[in-house]
């Protein structure tokens, strides 16, 4: 993994019953599509695009899941950091 920024990485955990399913993936995929450059997501040395609704559903991410979050460019922080209150209060189901 590339050498980015402590304040670029994040983490947060899958806290909602039905984990990261297609609604929720979605939000995510909307608030990545934002970015100037990419925003990833990191779990068990797996980097895959926080834009890509496909690399999201394949991991299958339940609850409980440790996640990181990374932005490629300081200038995405607010987007980085919308995600993980998005994933901190369960995609808001």
């Amino acid at each position: 993994m590339n050498k980015e920024p402590i304040d670029l990485l994040k983490k947060a955990t899958i806290v909602n019953e039905l984990g990261l399913h297609a609604r929720a993936a979605a939000k995510i995929v909307n608030l990545a599509a934002k970015a100037n450059q990419k925003i990833w997501i990191i779990k068990d040395n797996e980097r895959i695009d926080a834009s890509s609704i496909i690399d999201i559903l394949t991991l299958g991410y339940t609850k409980g899941t440790l996640i990181t979050l990374a932005a490629e460019n300081k200038t995405d922080i607010d987007i980085l950091n919308n995600i993980i209150i998005l994933v901190e209060n369960g995609f808001g189901e």
